[in-house]
Parts: structure tokens; C-alpha cells; sequence
């Protein structure tokens, strides 16, 4: 058997000649209570007029609620 760095690099390079990539993600670990608190923090400080303006936006121009979107797909 390959050795575990070969491995890698023919698991890499197959995903590659499927389209896909590697890719890696260091986020806030929500298990700590720190980071909760500093979470909490930061959504108490938000204004709720703007939060609410970005959200009807986002909803506004998502694909998510178009019936077809396979023919918004070709017109990209």
C-alpha cells in the first residue's frame, strides 16, 4: 500500500479531474463558552432595521424560490 502522503496526492488529483477541490475551513469552535459569549455580544449589538433590510434583500434576489431554474442556469 502507498504510504499516506502518496494516498493524499492520487485522492487530490482524482477530485482535481472531477472539477473539485480541497478546500479547508477554521471557524469559531461554538462548543466554548468564550465564544458563545463573544457571539451573543456581537448579534445583541446588531440593528435590527439593517439585519432586517439585508435579509428581505437576500431573499429578494436568491434562486432559491424560482420555480425553473434550470433556464436560469442557461442564461448565465
Amino acid at each position: 500500500m502507498a504510504a499516506p502522503a502518496e494516498r493524499m496526492r492520487m485522492m487530490r488529483k482524482r477530485r482535481m479531474a472531477r472539477g473539485l477541490r480541497e478546500l479547508r475551513l477554521v471557524v469559531p469552535d461554538s462548543r466554548m463558552q468564550a465564544v458563545r459569549r463573544r457571539v451573543a455580544a456581537q448579534v445583541a449589538g446588531l440593528n435590527r432595521n439593517g439585519e432586517t433590510d439585508a435579509l428581505d434583500w437576500i431573499e429578494a434576489v436568491s434562486e432559491f424560490d424560482v420555480p425553473d431554474t434550470q433556464a436560469n442556469d442557461e442564461t448565465r
